[in-house]
């Protein structure tokens, strides 16, 4: 728990620059301080250049846990903040900082020991690890989110024991009164920092890796009904779809081979995808669908 370490705790929850000749630190930016959520950072930010106020900033572009979508600038000696908001439901942030983006966060949804605090989004974010997406011909990042998600956390004096987990805290998770979906795949104009179009699903969390193609379609699976999908990348519309034998968790990949283009993924489900699922029972009991874990590798031509 944060109050057991106080400080911002560098370089957590953060994204740095490094030399990589000799490994110094040419700068950074920490999305939050002193983290109590489980927001720490899993994904690299794009290198994406992007219209900000009249001008092209050479960007960096995070779709960040604790729910914020993060734009910052690179320079060759340090990381600048630009802007930020959220892409789903947060109480945490009453605000950022305008010139350097550090949060201020609401102390009624921080936990701390002996604390229980509720926050949103949950401890798995807004987005885990799976990446997202952009597209240069359409200026759209396409995000696999996770929506109307909120949790729990009670801080607790960690003990160590060999073999067992360390952790030093409790948690639940619970679902956004009157939400009506979980899941949903965004695409934000970078340019203007709006979403451009949402495509909801109503009954399944989204664990899906994003591509998208030159031809103007974005592939993703991610659901709890085994699907594999192809949306229009202007608007989101379902173009086609595959069910697998299982989760699609899977990073897409598109390669050509002798002119003919191909797609493949890997369907499996489980970890996270798996436990968030669990969670989501213990709420809403039983209406979601069980899921095979499965292994496999799908392979589709493109006519």
């Amino acid at each position: 728990m944060g109050d057991q370490r106080p400080g911002d705790n560098l370089y957590t929850s953060s994204v740095i620059a490094l030399d990589t000749a000799t490994g110094k630190i040419n700068g950074y930016h920490q999305y939050h301080t002193n983290d109590s959520w489980d927001w720490d950072e899993v994904s690299p930010p794009l290198l994406v250049d992007y219209q900000h106020n009249g001008r092209s900033v050479k960007g960096l572009v995070d779709v960040a846990r604790d729910g914020y979508l993060w734009m910052l600038e690179r320079t060759p000696d340090q990381i600048k903040f630009v802007d930020g908001k959220p892409f789903v439901k947060q109480n945490v942030f009453n605000s950022l900082d305008p010139k350097t983006g550090r949060p201020d966060v609401d102390p009624a949804h921080k936990p701390e020991t002996g604390k229980k605090a509720e926050f949103c989004p949950s401890l798995w974010g807004g987005k885990d690890w799976p990446p997202v997406a952009f597209s240069p011909k359409t200026r759209l990042l396409y995000i696999p989110a996770n929506e109307n998600l909120c949790g729990t956390i009670t801080g607790e004096k960690a003990t160590y024991t060999p073999g067992q987990r360390y952790v030093g805290a409790t948690s639940t998770l619970y679902i956004a009164p009157g939400a009506d979906h979980i899941g949903e795949l965004q695409a934000w104009n970078l340019d203007t920092e709006q979403k451009v179009w949402s495509h909801p699903f109503a009954n399944s969390q989204l664990w899906g890796p994003v591509l998208a193609t030159a031809g103007g379609v974005v592939f993703a699976g991610g659901t709890n009904d085994r699907y594999f999908r192809a949306f229009d990348a202007s608007n989101g519309k379902i173009l086609w779809e595959f069910r697998t034998g299982s989760g699609v968790n899977g990073v897409p990949v598109a390669f050509q081979i002798d002119g003919k283009e191909y797609i493949a993924v890997q369907s499996g489900w489980g970890v996270d995808a798996a436990r968030m699922q669990a969670r989501i029972n213990l709420v809403r009991t039983w209406e979601f669908p069980d899921v095979p874990q499965g292994g496999s590798v799908w392979v589709f031509a493109l006519d």
